[in-house]
């Protein structure tokens, strides 16, 4: 249910359950941090979706029975940011709940016009994790950021990208795009990548 596929450099991650609007459980959170760990390896880390959601967040079985609130989605997160390499969420559709945690750890959010974003933890009555709402509110501000967990209000791309929640819009081929921004790191050292990206930081 998570799939791995290596180009050299360039690692794509695939949230493969598209019967379940690509809903995670803790065995695909666990591979998902595994991966992360040894993504230092790479030069660029994509993480994407199979189907038209890239994940609606946790497995609802799972959720009510502690997945929800579970640290896992933290160290996800958190393996992720900090990261060497380019990250890159190729957002292939709709973006909710506790997957927001790894795409707002990556460097470039990318995103297809038909997604939806949405993080309905007040209606549901869990808190975030405690990173989630620090990156989110950084990249468009404490309003927004209310907006969406205290609001639940369900954005469009269109807005996402006017918000800077996302970064670009794609109509045609996502992933076409995604290596064509990824190209540059490719061609760069590891050293120059993560120096650049420690810059910015």
């Amino acid at each position: 249910m998570i799939r791995l596929d290596k180009d050299d450099d360039l690692w794509i991650v695939t949230i493969d359950r598209p019967e379940k609007a690509n809903s995670l459980t803790a065995d695909m959170l666990s591979r998902l941090i595994e991966i992360a760990k040894d993504a230092s390896a790479a030069k660029v880390l994509v993480i994407t979706g199979n189907g038209k959601v890239f994940s609606a967040g946790a497995d609802l079985d799972e959720a009510r029975a502690g997945l929800a609130t579970s640290p896992l989605w933290e160290e996800l997160s958190g393996t992720i940011a900090t990261l060497p390499c380019l990250t890159v969420a190729a957002l292939n559709g709709t973006l909710a709940g506790g997957a927001f945690g790894m795409a707002l750890a990556c460097d470039l959010r990318i995103s297809v016009s038909t997604a939806r974003f949405f993080y309905p933890v007040m209606k549901l009555g869990f808190l975030p994790q405690p990173s989630d709402p620090v990156r989110m509110s950084q990249l468009i501000g404490p309003s927004r950021a209310k907006m969406i967990l205290m609001g639940g209000q369900k954005i469009t791309a269109d807005e996402a990208l006017s918000y800077g929640l996302v970064d670009r819009l794609v109509d045609d081929d996502l992933m076409s795009a995604v290596r064509e921004i990824a190209a540059d790191a490719l061609g760069a050292s590891p050293d120059h990548i993560a120096g650049i990206k420690a810059l910015i930081r």
